[in-house]
């Protein structure tokens, strides 16, 4: 049976390779007789489970541990990966597999991707973690400078930056197509959290088949309550998950970083309704501004996100008012045209519509997200959601939670130095303290 580590011992060993220079991975293939990518997966239901199932389908590699906090989702696993060895404890699983794995994937609620990623790699490890990377923008910034001392490859878990859908729509920003950029817009209809959701004074027994104290990890401990975060609802609290925008703005806004060449934001600014200490604000309007690219008109560009139903009509995006919107995507608007693109859907609509009605769009292919980072790992590809271009998206992602707790009051940001430089308050919300015995050096 699995069991759990303690975590004296775990801290302890990884204390060791935290304080010590990172040393350049080399595959151990040698550990396998097939020559296959060695490989352990945390978290394996739900997008995890997909996850382990697609790099698992590219024929290359061997799972060697799989781990979860749920005995029943971690048993349904191995009935997969039957000669995977199982773990609760994902220190655990460092502690005794670090010698006979090559590559991690992480997939777990937001709050312990950066824990279990910046442990991977801090062991050699290649890694693959789920979107929005990390829980807290310190987390990001931390998790792409030790890949990059590291020389692991890495990969975020916004599959979609391989589709043909984004990789067409990115093409046709970087050829101009609509001329010099002036803004864009993005949404998701969906919103989380409530302002009638609170954390409730009651308690229910933790099911035999759950270890709740790793379930709960870095963050602060709290009773168990049935349906209310595991497995589905974690996303709603700010312990736990990143609302709305950490769920979908690292898909959505990719395509336009990637097409634009978009780096760190100057200044963000948050509408929300009224604060909820538990949960994320069941709607948001967050509003960015950039510095200007070489595909961008002016010296800045300014990008606007909505969540909950809050999306702005299309006559205030510079379209036709019968123009019709997906539920999820954007808008960019540039000097000789605007694109609509869907989320993963469809094609992108080009206007003015006469305009464009025989352009003709690029027609590059829909890649494997996950075999781009098998292959990677095993030094014939390049993962191009790698850490050094995934974490400054997705800091650029939880600044805007940053700025729905100050909402109102606009966020001036300094890239280089990781702080607010007009609001003191707001460098707090940077980074949250590990509940105690839970500390990396590094994080947290």
């Amino acid at each position: 049976m699995p069991s759990t580590v303690s975590r004296r011992t775990f801290l302890k060993r990884s204390s060791l390779a935290f304080t010590a220079p990172l040393i350049l991975p080399r595959v151990s293939l040698g550990q396998s007789p097939n020559s296959k990518l060695q490989l352990a997966a945390i978290g394996v239901g739900g997008q995890g489970g997909s996850d382990l199932a697609a790099v698992f389908s590219s024929g290359k590699v061997d799972v060697v541990a799989i781990c979860d906090v749920d005995e029943t989702t971690l048993n349904g696993a191995a009935a997969t990966y039957k000669e995977a060895r199982k773990y609760f404890d994902w220190r655990e699983l460092f502690d005794k597999e670090a010698g006979n794995i090559d590559a991690v994937c992480v997939g777990t609620p937001d709050h312990m991707h950066a824990p279990m990623a910046y442990s991977a790699i801090s062991l050699g490890k290649h890694c693959y973690c789920e979107k929005p990377l990390t829980q807290e923008v310190y987390e990001a910034r931390q998790l792409r400078l030790a890949a990059e001392r590291a020389g692991v490859a890495t990969q975020m878990g916004n599959q979609i930056h391989a589709h043909a859908c984004y990789r067409n729509a990115a093409q046709m920003m970087q050829d101009g197509v609509l001329g010099k950029v002036k803004e864009w817009h993005s949404w998701i209809s969906n919103g989380y959290g409530g302002k009638d959701l609170a954390r409730p004074a009651a308690e229910d027994p933790i099911p035999e088949t759950l270890k709740w104290d790793l379930w709960i990890g870095v963050a602060p401990y709290r009773p168990f309550k049935t349906a209310l975060y595991h497995p589905h609802r974690w996303r709603d609290w700010r312990d736990f998950g990143t609302g709305a925008l950490g769920d979908f703005a690292c898909h959505i806004f990719d395509p336009v970083f990637m097409g634009l060449g978009i780096g760190a934001p100057l200044r963000i600014t948050a509408e929300a309704p009224e604060f909820n200490e538990e949960v994320w604000p069941y709607w948001e309007i967050i509003r960015y501004e950039f510095p200007g690219t070489a595909m961008t008109a002016g010296d800045t560009v300014r990008a606007t996100w909505y969540d909950g139903g809050k999306r702005t009509g299309p006559e205030a995006m510079g379209l036709p008012a019968d123009a019709v919107l997906p539920d999820a995507g954007s808008v960019i608007v540039g000097e000789e045209g605007a694109m609509v693109l869907p989320h993963c859907d469809k094609p992108a609509l080009l206007y003015p519509a006469d305009k464009f009605k025989d352009f003709k769009q690029p027609e590059l292919p829909t890649l494997n997200h996950y075999h781009q980072w098998v292959n990677a790992c095993l030094g014939t590809d390049t993962a191009t959601s790698n850490f050094s271009y995934a974490g400054p998206l997705a800091e650029t992602v939880l600044l805007g939670d940053v700025a729905n707790r100050c909402a109102g009051q606009t966020i001036e940001w300094d890239a280089a130095n990781l702080r607010v430089t007009n609001l003191a308050e707001a460098n707090g919300l940077l980074r949250t303290p590990y509940r105690e015995g839970w500390q990396i050096e590094g994080l947290g």
